[in-house]
Formats: structure tokens, sequence, C-alpha cells
């Protein structure tokens, strides 16, 4: 009997049975084994028209942008209950805090970057990706504006809309010139990896110039001065793989011009590495000290010219001039075109970035939420809900309230308001209740409305900004997909702190940032470390801790072995001098 004899008379037998009756058909064929469950009650495959159905009752969810907040979300969102699209520039990430070791050679560029279409196979192509750029975000219709990235568009202008159900704003930031005169036709940036590639050329040049006939020793050491402005993380470390690139490899290479080569650290505060422990910021600048780096404090740029650079002296106001052969500006970032014409349309206009709640949704947008450096958590204060509060604790309307009253409140107070942890630290108190005690410290048994005011009135000074960094996009990002998987069970079982002003509970707990410790490589396999718990970390040791962690933090193992391979490869043979 041929197989598909046997499927026909399968075919009569069940439709000539019962309705209960079930038919297991099973066969083998020399490449494997199948399996066939037929139910004349129920039909397993469902048709086209119920597929079309499912899909339409998905909400559509547009991300804007694939840094550290939108692959982060992306990585962890339950693709199968959204329509997902993402729109970006750029078709990969990368892992931006190797930016500078792509300008020497350290790190090649394709070692840190991961192609966004890689990372949306491994969600079996749930999601939909289109290469182009968002110019305009309308949050009156729910649609975005967006243009395709590409130099020459064959196919029509390249520009087209896309409505959502919700929307995730993940755009990240641009380099802030502060209007500086120059900066923007004569300054080299470090944000993106093209920045990156371009950088390397240009270092390059700098020693091939530097090395052409019939060239004064002046001209020459003008060629080989390189000045970067900004002494955050990224300029410090810029600095100080040029200055490893410098003198690991390209002394040998250029032997005549080694004794002209000077890099010139410009800081206009008074350390470097401000935003770490003052112990990290001394052993930074005395490191750059005996490296021959010069570091200028309290010096700001005026402007830039293609072979000057003016700069003024805060302590004694001295203007004074440089000449230079590659300047770096690193500086800061500011807002995105786009962002900023969001927020004026939604009355955010007079704000540096756009402001979120504690949920990472933008203010005043029920659907549109925002994460990484385009935008900032707006905290509420405290003294906004005291009447509030105190009205909820005072179970018994007494008028005052008790320590046990206060204490049953307590819970959601830290979760809704994190600057009372910091305060109490501060002010090294044990517990929240201990902001009852009277001015002499001693205990009270009841403390009325005025007094619980002036009790909490200096709590909302130690609110925190979060830093603009790769670690607080990635956690911001993770958080948001976890509150969207469980968008449906939440309605139900809100997880949140109390409404103090409202009955019920908030739908989930707010966005809580976790400082997991930051990094400063200083060159010479030297780095320095301030970790959780107040550690602070400097040595050589400390650069092996560094290996260890941001091998471990790439994004695919794909990319964590290339750039291993890439480390190994600079040990054993140096980096490469080329321009390619």
């Amino acid at each position: 009997m041929t197989i598909v004899s046997f499927f026909k008379r399968a075919s009569q037998s069940l439709h000539g049975s019962s309705s209960h009756s079930k038919l297991l058909l099973l066969f083998a064929v020399s490449s494997g084994g199948a399996v066939a469950y037929a139910d004349s009650k129920q039909e397993l495959v469902r048709s086209p028209d119920e597929v079309n159905q499912t899909e339409l009752k998905k909400k559509k969810v547009v991300v804007l942008g694939t840094g550290w907040g939108g692959i982060s979300f992306l990585k962890d969102l339950d693709v199968s209950a959204y329509d997902v699209h993402v729109i970006s520039p750029r078709n990969y990430f990368a892992f931006t805090p190797l930016l500078p070791s792509v300008t020497c050679g350290t790190v090649e560029a394709r070692s840190i970057a991961e192609p966004v279409r890689n990372i949306i196979r491994k969600r079996n192509g749930k999601i939909s990706f289109c290469e182009a750029e968002c110019v305009k975000i309308d949050a009156t219709n729910n649609k975005v504006f967006c243009k395709a990235n590409f130099e020459n568009n064959v196919i029509g202008s390249g520009e087209f809309s896309l409505e959502y159900d919700y929307l995730v704003v993940a755009v990240g930031a641009q380099v802030n010139t502060f209007n500086t005169p120059g900066v923007k036709e004569n300054c080299h940036f470090l944000k993106d990896l093209e920045d990156a590639q371009k950088l390397r050329k240009s270092v390059i040049d700098c020693f091939e110039k530097s090395v052409l006939p019939n060239l004064t020793e002046e001209e020459r050491r003008t060629h080989l001065h390189f000045v970067v402005v900004g002494g955050g993380p990224t300029g410090v470390e810029f600095a100080a793989e040029l200055h490893d690139f410098l003198q690991e490899d390209i002394v040998g290479i250029y032997p005549t011009v080694k004794d002209l080569v000077k890099i010139t650290l410009v800081q206009s505060g008074d350390h470097i590495l401000n935003m770490f422990d003052n112990r990290i910021s001394a052993f930074a600048e005395m490191k750059f000290q005996r490296d021959g780096i010069d570091v200028k404090t309290g010096c700001r740029v005026l402007s830039v010219s293609d072979k000057e650079i003016a700069m003024k002296m805060k302590s004694n106001g001295e203007v004074y001039s440089v000449p230079h052969g590659l300047v770096v500006w690193s500086t800061g970032i500011s807002t995105r075109p786009v962002v900023i014409d969001f927020m004026e349309q939604i009355g955010q206009a007079n704000r540096r970035v756009l402001a979120t709640d504690e949920w990472l949704r933008v203010k005043e947008c029920e659907n549109v939420y925002a994460i990484g450096d385009c935008a900032t958590i707006y905290q509420r204060k405290i003294r906004e809900d005291i009447e509030a509060i105190f009205k909820a604790a005072d179970k018994d309307n007494s008028g005052t309230l008790t320590v046990e009253e206060f204490q049953d409140v307590v819970d959601d107070i830290l979760v809704r308001y994190p600057q009372v942890e910091h305060y109490l630290r501060h002010k090294h108190l044990r517990h929240v209740t201990d902001l009852l005690k009277d001015p002499e410290g001693h205990d009270r048994k009841e403390v009325d409305i005025e007094g619980f005011k002036q009790a909490l009135a200096q709590v909302d000074s130690l609110s925190k900004t979060l830093p603009a960094t790769a670690q607080v996009a990635s956690q911001q990002g993770t958080y948001l997909s976890k509150c969207f998987n469980h968008m449906d069970k939440s309605k139900n079982n809100p997880e949140g702190p109390r409404r103090f002003s409202a009955s019920g509970r908030h739908r989930f707990l707010p966005f809580q940032y976790k400082h997991l410790g930051q990094f400063a490589p200083l060159g010479g396999e030297q780095a320095a470390a301030e970790l959780p718990g107040d550690w602070v970390s400097m040595g050589h040791s400390t650069q092996w801790l560094w290996y260890s962690v941001y091998a471990s933090k790439q994004v695919s193992w794909r990319t964590r072995v290339l750039v291993v391979s890439d480390w190994t490869r600079r040990f054993i043979f140096g980096r490469d001098s080329s321009r390619i």
C-alpha cells in the first residue's frame, strides 16, 4: 500500500467514525519520523484569517534607537505579545565604552559592533527593523515620521511614517559644543563608532605629515600636538590610549619625530575625573604627570581654528593660544533636534532633556517612554505629598501621628521617594522613624502635621540625577521590558507602592538604579575603579579586572571572542598603525 492510499483510507475512516474519534498516524521515512494527529471535532491548524485577527490584536511598539537602552529593552521584551518595530540610523549596536580603544587600534571597530539583525534573529525574527532616522514625533496622532539613512535613496525619497500604540524613545544624545566657535568645523568627537574610525585615521595622518621633507621643527611639533578637551572618563581614557600608542608602537615607526610629540588635556574644572572619588582624581593626575601628559585644569576653551586653540585660565583671566595638530572634543552631551521638537510639543520646551516619571513614562504622554541619555527622571518631591502621606498614616484621624502609624507607611515611602534613603545615609540615621525625633534627639510619642513637615523638610535636597552612562541606559531598558511583559497582569494585580494622594497602588515598582561601579583606564596597564561599597581600587590588578568586566559585558559571544582576540593580538604584535 502506498503512503497516499494509506492517508486516503485513514481520512475515509476518520470521517465515518463518531465525533469523538481520533486518529494517530505514525510513519517512518529514511530521513526521520513524523507523527500526525487529527481530531474531527477540532481543527489544529488556524486559518489565515484567524492568524491575522490575532496579529491585529497585538499592540504596536515602536522603538527609536539601537543603543544601550534600546537593545536592552529588545533583548528582554516578550516579542510574542507585541508587534515590535525598531527605527535606527545605524544597523548595529556598538559597545561604546571601548571607543577610545578603537581610535588607536587596540581594538578593531568590527569587534565592538553587533549587527541589529543578528539580535533580531535570536528573537525568532519577530521584530521589524528599518535603518532610518526619526525626524519628527507626533504625539497627538501617535505617529513617527522617519527618513531612510542612505546617501542615495534610489526608490522615492526614503521618507515614511509609522503609527504606534507605545513609543520607546532611546535615541541617545549628541555632543555638546556649548556654541564654542570653530568646534564643529575643527574638532574630532568620540560619540559614535564612525567618530572613532575617523579619529584613528587622523592620528596617523598627523604623523605622516610630520615626516614630510622641508618642514621646520616648529611645524613638526605643531602636527604632533594632540589636544584633548574634557577631563571626563572618555577624554582621560583617550589621552591614556594615545600615550600608550605613541610610546609602545609609534616611537619605533617614526623615530625621527618621537621627541616632538605632546599631549595636552584641558579641563574646565579643578580636577580631572571629578565625578570619581578624590583619590582616583589625584592618582590619575599624578599618573599623567609622570607620563608627560600636560594636564591644564581650570582652563576654558574660547575658540578653535584649524591651526590654533584659544583658551582662558580661570585663575588669572589670562587668554592665550597654542598651535595644534588635532583636537578631540569630549565635554558632555546635548539633546538631539528630534527630541527638542518633541519637547516643545508636550510643553517641556524649557527643559534640557525629556522629563519622565519614576516609571520612565514621558510626563504628559501616557503611551510614550524615554530611556537613556535623551531623558532624565523627574523624581517627585516628598514635600508635594506630605499632607497626603500624613492623612494616609493617621488612620484614627486624631490629627497626630504616632511612630507606629508612621511605621505602617515607611516601606512605601522608601520605594516611592528614594531620596529619603539618601538623606538617612547623609545624616547617619538608622531608620526613617528617627526623623520624628525632636531637635535634641529624643523620641516623641506623636507628631502633628507641622512637626511632620519639619521632619521631612530637608529630605528633597538629597534628590539625585542619574548620570548619562551606558550602565543607566542598560538598566532602564531591562526594567522597561519587564514592565511591558507584565502590562496586562498589572492592571488587576498592581505591585507598586500605594498612592498616597488617591486610593489603590501604583502598577509597578518605580525604576531604581543600582550602581555597579565605574572604571577609568589610565594607560600603562593601570586603571582605577570605583566599586560598590565605597571600594576604590587602582593599579595593574584593576586593569585586569577592567579586562574581565568589559569582556563579560559584551552583547554577544561573537564580540566577546573578537575583543579578547584583539587584546591578545595587541600584546603579541602591537597595535596596527595603518590608516585602514
